[in-house]
């Protein structure tokens, strides 16, 4: 079996094992970031859930920022497509799963494209500050509540009567949407992979080392920048739509503000960018340290705590925004980068005991 081969299997049978979790009722106390130390419990569920959903957005803005090079402060805004628009189709226009599902991701596409291209016109810190603008803007059109179709800053509860009985309730169908959630990521990691393993990411790579060259052998890489930026706008659409499925309410702080977008951020570099199960690794440590952290600072002995360690451990955003900048400074590459450098010396070790082993002389033979 080669190592492809082996890897795929490696990856399925992952997926078969997390998605029997459900059914696991282990008792693990100071583990699990749920209040009820139990692996299958609704709390516990959920915040996997979570992990899932931003692991597979993390995969797609991999796409664009580890693969294509390029800085993108944008996905969030797409993500609260995903959430706002699937959401107002269904509690305000009453409409069934499939065509609020499709109209999402027609108005996500639209946007991709025509954002895209206008944004994609410059290059550099002039790109990242134009879709900087463009989520800030859809950020305060959320905020001012449109026509009520928003909610404004008090949220938009979704009305789940059009949705099927076993999506509907984040708590009696916790576990269905668990397997939703797990099912995204999924999704999202075989779209990227195909993407990202096909011509077209040999040339998203190609464009991230050196544009110039590719222009000067003909080829544009205006297209393949906009067939990245759109591909990753979708993938966060789809997580969008996971999000309001598991949560139940729309909230623009929670799901358009550009502090979702650096979060994002943060989770591809710690994993390691350009590398996709270093984007999921980086998304599911974020997003269960952040919800742990929480746990922590609820406890009731908590507040016993010396100021010095209890005022940082009440800030799981200080906290994990310090473990960005020492991974920054001191792990090059995140989690991938440490697994590459450990795998690249064991090969150079046994080539090194390969090279020392003595030789028969022929005349012995």
């Amino acid at each position: 079996m080669n190592a492809a081969a082996r890897r795929g299997v490696i990856a399925v049978a992952l997926v078969a094992v997390v998605a029997l979790i459900p059914f696991v009722g282990l008792h693990l106390p100071w583990v699990l970031p749920s209040t009820v130390n139990v692996v299958n419990s609704t709390g516990t569920l959920e915040v996997l859930a979570l992990c899932f959903i931003f692991a597979g957005v993390a995969l797609g803005y991999d796409v664009i920022f580890g693969y294509t090079g390029l800085l993108s402060l944008g996905p969030v805004m797409y993500f609260a497509t995903g959430v706002y628009v699937f959401d107002i189709t269904l509690t305000h226009w009453n409409w069934p799963l499939i065509p609020a599902l499709v109209a999402t991701f027609a108005v996500s596409l639209v946007l991709a494209v025509v954002l895209g291209a206008v944004a994609l016109r410059v290059s550099g810190i002039a790109f990242t500050m134009v879709t900087l603008a463009f989520a800030q803007a859809f950020y305060y059109l959320i905020e001012d509540n449109p026509h009520g179709l928003t909610g404004g800053d008090t949220g938009l509860a979704l009305y789940s009567t059009r949705l099927p009985a076993f999506m509907s309730g984040a708590v009696s169908n916790t576990r269905n949407l668990y397997w939703i959630a797990l099912g995204f990521l999924v999704v999202s990691y075989a779209v990227v992979w195909l993407v990202t393993e096909s011509a077209t990411g040999h040339v998203l790579v190609a464009i991230r080392e050196n544009e110039r060259r590719l222009e000067v052998l003909g080829i544009h890489p205006f297209r393949y920048k906009l067939a990245a930026y759109t591909l990753s706008s979708l993938v966060a659409t789809g997580g969008g739509v996971a999000y309001i499925l598991l949560i139940g309410t729309a909230v623009p702080s929670a799901v358009a503000s550009v502090t979702v977008t650096l979060s994002i951020l943060i989770m591809v570099v710690l994993g390691g960018a350009g590398t996709r199960w270093g984007a999921v690794t980086g998304a599911v440590l974020y997003v269960y340290l952040q919800q742990y952290l929480l746990k922590v600072a609820a406890q009731p002995s908590f507040a016993t705590l010396p100021a010095f360690l209890r005022v940082p451990l009440s800030q799981p955003q200080f906290l994990l925004g310090a473990i960005f900048v020492l991974f920054v400074l001191f792990v090059p590459g995140g989690i991938a980068g440490v697994v590459t450098r450990r795998r690249l010396r064991r090969a150079a070790h046994r080539f090194d005991l390969a090279s020392a082993a003595p030789s028969i002389p022929l005349e012995e033979l």
